[in-house]
């Protein structure tokens, strides 16, 4: 049976996703520099674990990976805070986007059409407290099948892939919005 894209759409949705679209690889901009951001540790989780820069491997290598694939499915989840400070409220938010990305990804797990699939999620994996890559970079990730690299580390251009696929990059007001990309080969 054929893999029906709308179903996967919907899936998303259902599972609370407020935007979800196909996309596909060639629409993707992958930018080197966006992956420099990284290293300026902006966020600070340069270094701190396998699925963020420098673990989760070269950029180049990072980008051949997700042109393997096709297309992708990418998603969107919208959050209300108090304000474009609310740094508490964007993180609250991420905490709720995170159980939804797993959500979708158990979905496409579960689905006999999808071979094989790439998932990425917004900012830095935090599956675990400590993540072995701060005790050792030569120690394995714990849990491989739970973490998750980002869209940053991909160098993704997120705005330019949105606006190819009719996904809004701004919400309105005082939201906060968070992204995943599920790229995915199927029969």
């Amino acid at each position: 049976m054929a893999l029906d894209f709308q179903d996967l759409i919907q899936a998303a949705l259902d599972r609370k996703a407020d935007h979800a679209a196909i996309a596909l690889t060639s629409q993707i901009s992958f930018v080197p520099e966006f992956r420099k951001a990284c290293e300026q540790d902006t966020c600070r989780k340069y270094g701190t674990n396998w699925m963020c820069p420098p673990g989760v491997g070269p950029f180049e290598e990072l980008k051949a990976q997700a042109l393997e694939y096709k297309q992708g499915l990418f998603f969107q989840t919208v959050h209300q805070v108090a304000s474009s400070f609310d740094l508490k409220g964007m993180f609250a938010a991420k905490k709720v986007h995170d159980p939804i990305f797993r959500e979708i990804m158990t979905y496409f797990r579960s689905r006999p059409e999808i071979k094989r699939m790439l998932a990425l999620n917004a900012g830095a994996c935090e599956l675990c407290e400590r993540c072995t890559y701060l005790d050792d970079p030569r120690k394995p990730c714990r849990f491989p099948e739970q973490a998750f690299p980002s869209v940053e580390a991909y160098g993704i251009d997120v705005i330019n892939l949105e606006k190819a696929i009719n996904i809004p990059y701004y919400n309105g007001k005082n939201t906060v919005s968070y992204v995943g990309m599920i790229l995915f080969e199927a029969e």
